[in-house]
């Protein structure tokens, strides 16, 4: 992979010496994979199902896993969350694959280089320390070895969780996640599978990857490492992508059309995603590959609430998320899934929603690492959102109407 290393690559860490990160990178590529080819491959065929009308994705998770964070029991909260979506989904007859922000998310980009402290900004766990302190915001490249560790760690709840759930009689395999950012980590994760005449790189860390907003340029180390991998791998869409980029994306990233390869993750924001998707969805369309189409309501959705906090409203959530299912209708493709952050515990970062908290609340229990994060009533609430609108039949006013969400 020396060639993805020669390309130019945004949001990644300085590493005050490069020789130490090398030697970490190394360590790193010796280790057990985290997740299996195998299993890489069960989800791929999966969500080939997806793209093709038959079951809908429902992937979630933090928005920045951390270490101290990283226990048995707060995974479990999350996979609970997600349990609950899908329990949502199945009782109104909808297939779902379930994918997880896990065993890996420990990375972030951000749009700023300094915090309004005058810090350098904290890029997630694998890089710095939030700690408000100019020597715990050095990147230090130690931090990707236990980042590793981390995430076996999660990776060993989520198994353990699934097999208690088979044993209780009810079936559970979930998948899990992260953006592919920190390129020193996802290069000492791949492995190579197969013969000689046709071997298949697949980057373990995870079995779902994404590329990010901030990191899709065309021409640029991540849309090249995702290229040359067999994992499954998400495109984050934002309101400035053009259908000419995205029809580029699946000449490059699903070159023999491979169902289930690619998904397309719109974050357009619920005042626009009715103006700038169609066109791509159009595009995409028109070169008859079957990619999987999926909502990101979050990130499109920030505000800064008088209180000085990041949070986003659940109304804005639900909009933009009614808004992907209208345009789908609209065009007859399917919108496949939704990609949203959550947490297990009873938080107060996101705005509204049953029970919601509103600005006085948010410093109560605000806890996300990053962003704001949905509750598990507001994460069940909008499944039964979602569980109205997979249902061709749905009035997505009338479901909105419901929830007293004025459409934009």
């Amino acid at each position: 992979m020396d060639e993805v290393r020669r390309l130019p690559a945004v949001q990644q860490p300085a590493w005050p010496d490069p020789a130490r990160a090398a030697r970490i990178h190394q360590e790193i590529r010796r280790r057990r994979p985290i997740v299996s080819p195998l299993d890489v491959d069960r989800l791929r065929a999966k969500l080939a199902a997806v793209a093709r009308g038959q079951a809908f994705l429902v992937q979630g998770g933090d928005c920045a896993e951390t270490f101290a964070g990283n226990t048995e029991e707060h995974v479990r909260a999350n996979l609970r969350v997600l349990s609950t979506m899908e329990d949502v989904l199945l009782a109104n007859g909808v297939p779902v694959v379930l994918v997880a922000r896990l065993a890996g998310q420990f990375a972030k980009p951000r749009s700023l280089d300094v915090d309004a402290a005058g810090l350098p900004a904290y890029r997630g766990d694998m890089i710095n320390s939030m700690a408000a302190d100019p020597r715990a915001r050095r990147p230090d490249p130690a931090r990707m070895s236990e980042a590793y560790l981390q995430a076996t760690a999660a990776m060993r709840y989520t198994r353990t969780a699934a097999r208690q759930h088979s044993a209780a009689g009810r079936p559970a395999e979930v998948h899990v996640s992260h953006e592919a950012l920190v390129l020193d980590y996802e290069l000492a994760m791949l492995r190579h599978f197969g013969g000689p005449g046709a071997p298949r790189v697949y980057d373990l860390s995870a079995h779902f990857l994404w590329i990010g907003e901030r990191t899709r340029q065309l021409d640029h180390a991540h849309v090249a490492l995702a290229a040359r991998i067999a994992n499954p791998i998400g495109v984050k869409l934002g309101p400035t992508t053009s259908p000419r980029d995205a029809v580029e994306y699946v000449e490059r990233l699903d070159p023999h059309g491979v169902p289930g390869r690619l998904t397309f993750i719109s974050r357009m924001g619920h005042d626009r995603v009715r103006d700038v998707l169609p066109a791509v969805v159009e595009a995409v369309t028109a070169t008859g590959h079957e990619v999987v189409w999926q909502c990101d309501p979050m990130h499109g959705n920030g505000r800064v609430a008088r209180t000085g906090h990041k949070t986003r409203l659940f109304d804005d959530i639900v909009a933009e998320v009614s808004g992907f299912f209208e345009v789908h209708r609209a065009l007859g493709t399917y919108p496949g899934g939704i990609h949203i952050e959550l947490a297990g515990e009873d938080v107060t970062e996101c705005l509204g929603g049953p029970q919601g908290p509103d600005e006085v609340d948010l410093a109560r229990r605000y806890q996300t690492a990053c962003d704001p994060r949905l509750n598990p009533r507001q994460a069940e609430a909008l499944a039964q959102v979602v569980a109205q609108l997979v249902d061709a039949d749905a009035s997505v006013g009338a479901v909105m109407s419901m929830l007293g969400v004025v459409a934009p």
